[in-house]
């Protein structure tokens, strides 16, 4: 029987695929869940079992762009302090299945905007790696690709790219790898390469 072309069992047994929107987290984590033969949960799954299953009274934070939709529309600044809210309140539940995951030996990759970088340890089995893109204009016209008919979402990518560096520099602050978005085309490797355990904590920034 010909292995050369069986999947590697990943070292890890989560691996948190972290950054904003419009980054290409959903790029990089399609590509190594193929290559580890590995599922990929997202967090907007979570938040929608949440929100199911919850009040806004229990949850405010989790059930605030639903309870206050006109808020999205408010100052980038103001967008990123309740993203960063939700991310926070999210957190006892991401870290319900990272255990999960960890305590069953199933390895699986986690990925989307609420990750926080202090779920990982270095060598560890939680790893992760967190995208960014801090061009606005890139951040556009990645919108624009994927989304045609909303046409230039220009505030959205402003919101994205000013969260996407608070996460950066967070995970930089925790030793977690921020790696540049582009080239896109080595972007699943790169990201690969900076889960592995061992390897420096330096960025591609």
């Amino acid at each position: 029987m010909n292995t050369t072309s069986e999947p590697r069992r990943p070292d890890w047994r989560v691996l948190l695929v972290g950054g904003a929107s419009g980054m290409g987290k959903t790029t990089v984590s399609r590509a190594l869940a193929r290559r580890f033969d590995t599922p990929v949960v997202e967090v907007d799954d979570i938040v929608e079992a949440l929100l199911a299953v919850t009040r806004p009274e229990h949850l405010p934070e989790l059930h605030f762009w639903r309870t206050h939709p006109e808020a999205a529309y408010e100052a980038p600044e103001s967008v990123v302090e309740r993203q960063i809210a939700i991310a926070r309140a999210l957190l006892p539940a991401v870290e319900a299945v990272v255990a999960n995951h960890v305590d069953t030996d199933t390895p699986v990759i986690v990925e989307g905007d609420y990750l926080l970088p202090e779920l990982a340890v270095a060598g560890g089995p939680v790893r992760a790696v967190f995208v960014h893109e801090d061009d606005t204009a890139q951040v556009v016209a990645n919108y624009l690709a994927r989304e045609p008919d909303a046409g230039p979402q220009q505030h959205r990518a402003d919101v994205s790219v000013l969260y996407g560096s608070w996460l950066a520099d967070r995970a930089r602050a925790s030793g977690v790898p921020v790696v540049a978005s582009r080239p896109w085309h080595d972007l699943p490797r790169r990201a690969a390469a900076q889960a592995r355990p061992g390897r420096s904590r330096s960025t591609y920034f």
